[in-house]
């Protein structure tokens, strides 16, 4: 069996993130990285946590290996911009489960086509 790191090994993760991340159904560090940041904080989001800027930029920060306070300016605008949209897709989702199969045919490519073509309503 491969050996897993928990989860609070990532920098600017402890205890609470841990265990916020296993409810979403993240029980490693490994298993967080191979999500990415974005992913892995829309499944947190959508198995009902709070969204905090603050936490999800901490996260960004700390799959980098930096400390969360490194994050300013430009850099930390941009990920305002990622976190609003995770937030968007997240609250589409859970007011209407339809558009979660929408969000991911658009994520994958296939939404816009299939819209242009007529096959939705």
């Amino acid at each position: 069996m491969k050996p897993t790191t928990p989860v609070s090994a990532i920098r600017n993760l402890g205890p609470a993130s841990e265990a916020a991340f296993a409810r979403a159904g993240i029980h490693s560090a490994e298993a967080l990285r191979d999500r990415g940041p974005d992913a892995a904080y829309e499944g947190l989001l959508q198995s009902g946590e709070s969204p905090h800027f603050i936490a999800y930029y901490a996260l960004v920060m700390g799959l980098q290996g930096r400390p969360w306070n490194d994050c300013q300016g430009a850099e930390k605008a941009a990920l305002r911009v990622r976190f609003d949209a995770i937030k968007a897709r997240v609250r589409l989702t859970l007011q209407d489960p339809d558009n979660a199969t929408e969000a991911i045919l658009d994520r994958i490519g296939t939404g816009l086509r299939r819209k242009e073509r007529g096959l939705t309503g």
